[in-house]
């Protein structure tokens, strides 16, 4: 991809009419282009056929779609996909994975190269943070996809804080769920987030799509000790901005938890977790640990999980146990990054 042309993905059909009439084309060709982009995931200019010629040469003095595949991919034993996507146009990559499950079919997307957040148990947090994905990158990751087609949900819980990088993750999700963009459901995209003041509120209050709260320990100090974040937005915090929301329709809330062996697995744990969200409509999601170099946490075994999930299910909190996907390939929960990854032409 040339990159001192503008890509066209990742824009409104406003913007696109406002291009076209920058170049004296009549307003409606960004509407063209709107269709050509969002229904029909066209990779070349030339390929939007009921554009004229003329337009297609006006367009490509400056623009192009924007599209670029990935560049490496591996393979679980259980299906799983993790593909290697380039982002700007520095050397950087990101990894997206593709989940297939009977006749759903998940996307893992990445809003970030590393992350901020620093929390102990994530592969991502030890790359450090270099940089935010635009509206492009991040829908480029669904756009390119080889498998776009099966796509039933999108999950924003790949590298980075989604928070940290919203106007991106908000202009992503418009186009994914705008009538002339994907035309997507929110219901079919969920957005996690550790919780950051003020951008968290700013996420509910903007969008429909469901939220994904990382929670790992009901306890402040123990929190704290997992995800340097809980200093500035405290688990609590975040369970009472949530009740200010309505999460009894469509629009739903979870909270995802990792369980460490006799750390924060234990029946006073899910006692704590049933006191913090009793009265909010959600659901915890118990995740298996994948073990990461140079941090000694232990893994809860299964018996200590269904244990919990029994606990909180009893208690009025509804609770699952996540399968673990992709594990093999480094493509589970907390083990994407990118900071080994040297240049691949």
């Amino acid at each position: 991809m040339n990159s001192t042309k503008k890509p066209l993905l990742g824009l409104t059909t406003e913007e696109l009419k406002h291009i076209s009439v920058g170049l004296g084309l009549p307003a409606f060709t960004g509407g063209q282009m709107a269709r050509w982009l969002y229904q029909h995931h066209v990779t070349t200019l030339d390929q939007m056929t009921n554009l004229s010629l003329q337009a297609r040469q006006k367009l490509g003095q400056d623009y192009e779609v924007g599209a670029r595949g990935p560049i490496a991919s591996q393979q679980s034993a259980d299906g799983t996909v993790k593909y290697l996507f380039p982002v700007g146009h520095d050397g950087k990559f990101v990894e997206t994975v593709f989940i297939p499950d009977g006749e759903r079919a998940t996307l893992c997307v990445s809003s970030q190269v590393g992350c901020k957040m620093n929390c102990l148990f994530c592969q991502t947090g030890k790359q450090g943070f270099e940089g935010n994905l635009t509206a492009t990158d991040i829908l480029n990751q669904i756009y390119s996809l080889p498998q776009a087609e099966r796509l039933t949900n999108v999950v924003f819980m790949g590298q980075g804080e989604p928070m940290d990088n919203l106007d991106a993750v908000l202009r992503a999700t418009e186009l994914l769920t705008a009538p002339d963009g994907y035309a997507w459901s929110p219901k079919r995209i969920t957005v996690s987030s550790v919780g950051v003041k003020t951008k968290l509120k700013r996420f509910l209050d903007e969008s429909q799509c469901h939220v994904a709260i990382s929670m790992h320990s009901p306890h402040h100090q123990q929190r704290l000790s997992l995800m340097p974040a809980e200093k500035a937005m405290p688990i609590a915090q975040t369970v009472e901005l949530l009740r200010q929301y309505d999460f009894t329709h469509q629009r739903r809330c979870s909270f995802e938890y990792i369980c460490f062996a006799g750390l924060n697995d234990t029946q006073e744990h899910a006692q704590a977790i049933v006191r913090l969200v009793q009265g909010l409509e959600c659901r915890v999601n118990l995740i298996r640990f994948h073990a990461i170099p140079d941090v000694d946490l232990p893994a809860s075994d299964a018996h200590r999980m269904e244990q919990m999930r029994d606990y909180l299910t009893r208690h009025g909190v509804f609770a699952t146990i996540r399968a673990s996907r992709g594990e093999d390939i480094l493509a589970a929960c907390g083990l994407l990054s990118t900071a080994q990854r040297e240049v691949v032409s």
